[in-house]
């Protein structure tokens, strides 16, 4: 499983950075599509979990969170609004097609959900297009614009909080908690994935010129990450299945790597308003 995850990992990461790299619009196409693969997934695991979302529909929805996110760069944030009305509308009117009330209210009731779950990892694109180009300094400023260099920013706080979490967790497995969610989650884990992100923020920021907005921003993280991954643990656990999908080898399925962004990408990007960088 370990050999697996490391393979996986040494193929995504140089990916993800060619991509961060390359810019706009491969950015927002590589997320489109994450968005898209993750969005079937939530579709299939809430009509296990008893609710039958129209997967269609939530794919749909999370495609359009994307197009909005780069649209409201330059349209302005009612498109947030108008995806929100869109949201309602063909997640109410996917659950008409079914036969009795009960099975229309859970159908409306998974759309709805999944499209939100799988549509937030949408704001990661709007921290990349819309942080301002002075939000860094520094000899780095150049390598990348300060919406590339603070998306990647946050991507490597949270992997610094799920690697963190993940070793820390097996090598001392105290203090577990949300038994009844997730039994595997030990208050240790946590413990070393918050000091990590926090940790790899304040470090990353500092090579921005922006140490203290670093260290906020692994608290955000840290506060973050672990709601985000038991949202889909407790997706999971009630559809009765372990990983999302397999699309990568001893990581599971898209909604598994993307877990942790579903509360994290508009945390941060609302902490990046607030600290003035947006």
């Amino acid at each position: 499983m370990l050999t697996q995850r490391l393979l996986t990992a040494a193929i995504g990461i140089p990916l993800l950075l060619l991509v961060l790299w390359a810019g706009h619009p491969w950015l927002g196409v590589l997320l489109a599509v994450a968005v898209l693969l993750a969005a079937v997934e939530v579709g299939e695991l809430f009509g296990r979990a008893g609710y039958p979302a129209a997967t269609g529909v939530v794919a749909l929805l999370a495609v359009l969170a994307v197009v909005a996110a780069a649209a409201a760069v330059f349209a302005g944030a009612w498109l947030f609004a108008a995806w929100l009305v869109v949201l309602v509308v063909a997640s109410a009117s996917a659950s008409l097609t079914r036969a009795d009330a009960d099975a229309a209210l859970r159908t409306w009731l998974g759309t709805a959900a999944g499209a939100l779950i799988a549509a937030m990892p949408a704001f990661l694109l709007l921290i990349a297009l819309a942080v301002r180009p002075d939000a860094v300094g520094g000899p780095v400023a150049g390598w990348l614009d300060g919406g590339r260099w603070w998306l990647l920013i946050v991507v490597l706080g949270v992997w610094s909080y799920d690697s963190a979490a993940y070793l820390t967790g097996r090598a001392y497995g105290r203090g577990r908690f949300f038994n009844a969610i997730s039994p595997r989650k030990t208050m240790s884990g946590a413990i070393g994935g918050s000091l990590a992100a926090v940790v790899a923020c304040g470090l990353l920021g500092a090579l921005v010129g922006r140490p203290v907005v670093g260290i906020g921003l692994g608290a955000v993280i840290a506060l973050a990450a672990p709601a985000g991954d038991l949202t889909e643990s407790m997706l999971k656990r009630v559809a009765g299945v372990k990983d999302s999908g397999r699309l990568f080898p001893g990581h599971g399925g898209m909604l598994d790597r993307l877990d942790a962004f579903i509360v994290v990408a508009p945390a941060a990007w609302l902490y990046l308003v607030v600290a003035g960088l947006a």
